[in-house]
């Protein structure tokens, strides 16, 4: 059985980790880059694991050689979105299509609002479970 003891989203690599450093997260990047995967900056304040799509900030960074321009981008969602989720994201579309080959947070809001388990029971004696993420408790307005 897997525990997540300090309730944090666990969405892509690094996710049982302490947060990653400037640093750390620069030699992802150039991980990354070594292999030729283009890079993206994505945020959103509703973190549901069913929520893939998360708003994109700025283009994808094709052609890019270095984890400076990366970065640049990175900080720049920071500044804009500071209470927000932001992962990056690196596609490798050595096989003609892109896939995402890396993804991880880069960001987190200071207080995560987490997620609730509702139980439904339905016809006969089934019983249905659906995740309930506390960041729709607020209006899109209110939350970070």
């Amino acid at each position: 059985m897997m525990t997540n003891p300090t309730g944090r989203i666990t969405q892509g690599q690094f996710s049982f980790l302490p947060e990653l450093t400037d640093e750390e997260i620069a030699l992802q990047i150039d991980y990354g880059l070594n292999k030729g995967y283009a890079w993206s900056v994505e945020y959103t304040d509703d973190p549901h694991p069913r929520n893939t799509y998360w708003e994109m900030f700025g283009m994808p960074m094709f052609d890019l050689q270095d984890a400076a321009g990366v970065l640049m981008e990175l900080n720049s969602c920071r500044k804009t979105f500071p209470g927000h989720y932001i992962r990056l994201m690196a596609f490798d579309s050595t096989r003609g299509i892109e896939s995402i080959a890396m993804s991880f947070i880069v960001n987190r809001p200071a207080q995560e609002p987490g997620f609730g388990l509702v139980r439904q029971e339905v016809d006969g004696r089934s019983i249905r479970y659906t995740v309930h993420g506390h960041a729709h408790d607020q209006s899109e307005a209110q939350r970070s």
